[in-house]
């Protein structure tokens, strides 16, 4: 069973939901990147969805916008992506996802792509503007089936596509709560739940809902009838505002801490 699968098994054995937590790999710098995703790890998240900086992330708010320029500025790279997996892959066995665009992979090479990602330690990729589609160029090039393929369903998708995107998909899908960019304010959980339901009829891989997730509340109204939560810009917010906080690593930790509490026995 691979990590993705066998998280999901034993979260629902304890009756918890998956806590999915993104930053942006090499935000502020390598070694505190390194720093926060160990401190996050040993504080309980469940899934690391760790984000390849991208000069143009237009799924992104500014939080996140600002994290990836962050590191971009710091020469992070997919190799140094690569780098940074096989780094915490050294104290941690937690299924790790890739997150980003299609055009640094397709630079970097599909074929090669995989071979790297799968060697450095990821279990999953979620590739932001690559839809179902398009996306049999990357796949055909692939040598296997160990990275799961994340896909997206907005509350927007119809009935038929879901059945196309989930068909598609590997590992679980990702419902996006709301409609606009990571990191925007607000959130009706009603309307997500009405959409889980429709995806649950459809299919029984596990669904995680992202975007505007931003507090406990939040986390544990979603994880009334989700599988996992993940939050991203509510965490890369807490980077921005302490990057020179020699505290950063333990205030993080408190705040992946409280969201853990949130997914428990809901």
């Amino acid at each position: 069973m691979n990590r993705i699968k066998e998280i999901f098994k034993k979260l629902k054995e304890k009756k918890e939901k998956a806590l999915v937590a993104f930053v942006t790999a090499g935000d502020p710098n390598i070694s505190q990147s390194l720093n926060i995703i160990k401190s996050m790890c040993k504080a309980g998240i469940d899934i690391l969805e760790l984000g390849i900086p991208f000069s143009e992330p237009t799924a992104d708010g500014p939080v996140i916008q600002k994290a990836s320029a962050r590191a971009l500025k710091q020469g992070i790279n997919i190799k140094a992506v690569f780098k940074l997996t096989k780094n915490i892959r050294e104290f941690t066995n937690i299924p790790i996802i890739l997150f980003g665009y299609y055009n640094p992979i397709h630079l970097y090479g599909n074929k090669k792509f995989y071979i790297d990602a799968i060697s450095a330690g990821a279990d999953g990729l979620l590739v932001v503007d690559l839809p179902p589609e398009e996306s049999d160029e990357m796949t055909n090039e692939w040598e296997g089936d160990k990275l799961a393929l994340i896909r997206l369903i907005a509350l927007t998708t119809p009935r038929d596509r879901i059945k196309k995107i989930a068909n598609s998909a590997s590992g679980f899908l990702y419902l996006v709560s709301k409609t606009g960019v990571t990191g925007s304010a607000g959130i009706d959980t009603s309307l997500s739940s009405d959409k889980f339901k429709i995806i649950r009829s459809i299919t029984d891989l596990p669904v995680c809902v992202g975007f505007g997730i931003s507090t406990p509340e939040h986390v544990s109204a979603v994880a009334s009838f989700a599988d996992g939560i993940v939050i991203g810009s509510a965490f890369e917010k807490t980077i921005e505002k302490n990057i020179n906080n020699s505290e950063l690593e333990s205030i993080i930790s408190k705040q992946t801490v409280e969201y853990k509490k949130a997914t428990k026995n809901p």
